[in-house]
C-alpha cells in the first residue's frame, strides 16, 4: 500500500480555481501560499483551500484530478458546496495554517 493521497481544490485570490493533487495538504498549502507551488497559482496568492478527497494510491488521486478538471465551473461549485462538514473544517484549518 502506497499511503494516503488526496486530490483538492483551492481558490485563489482572483476566485479561479485550482485542482491538484499532493499527499500532503499542510505542506501543498504552504508550498503554493509560498509562491513555490504551480505556475497557475502563483500569480494569483493567496490560495485557500476549499474542497479534497482522500485516496489510497497515488494512482487514484491523479485520476480523480483529470475527472475533476474536466468538469464546468459551476460542477466543480457544487462539488464543493455539497461536502462534508468535516471537509470543510478541515478545510479552514489547512487553510489557517497555510497562511
Amino acid at each position: 500500500m502506497e499511503g494516503t493521497a488526496y486530490t483538492y481544490m483551492v481558490e485563489c485570490k482572483d476566485g479561479s480555481l485550482y485542482t491538484g493533487w499532493t499527499k500532503s495538504l499542510e505542506e501543498r498549502m504552504e508550498c503554493h501560499n509560498s509562491g513555490k507551488g504551480a505556475k497557475y497559482t502563483r500569480s494569483r496568492l493567496p490560495v485557500r483551500l476549499v474542497y479534497y478527497e482522500v485516496f489510497v494510491t497515488k494512482r487514484e488521486a491523479m485520476q480523480r484530478e483529470y475527472i475533476i478538471k474536466q468538469m464546468t465551473r459551476a460542477d466543480k461549485l457544487l462539488l464543493i458546496a455539497g461536502r462534508s462538514e468535516a471537509v470543510r473544517l478541515n478545510c479552514e484549518r489547512i487553510t489557517g495554517k497555510a497562511q
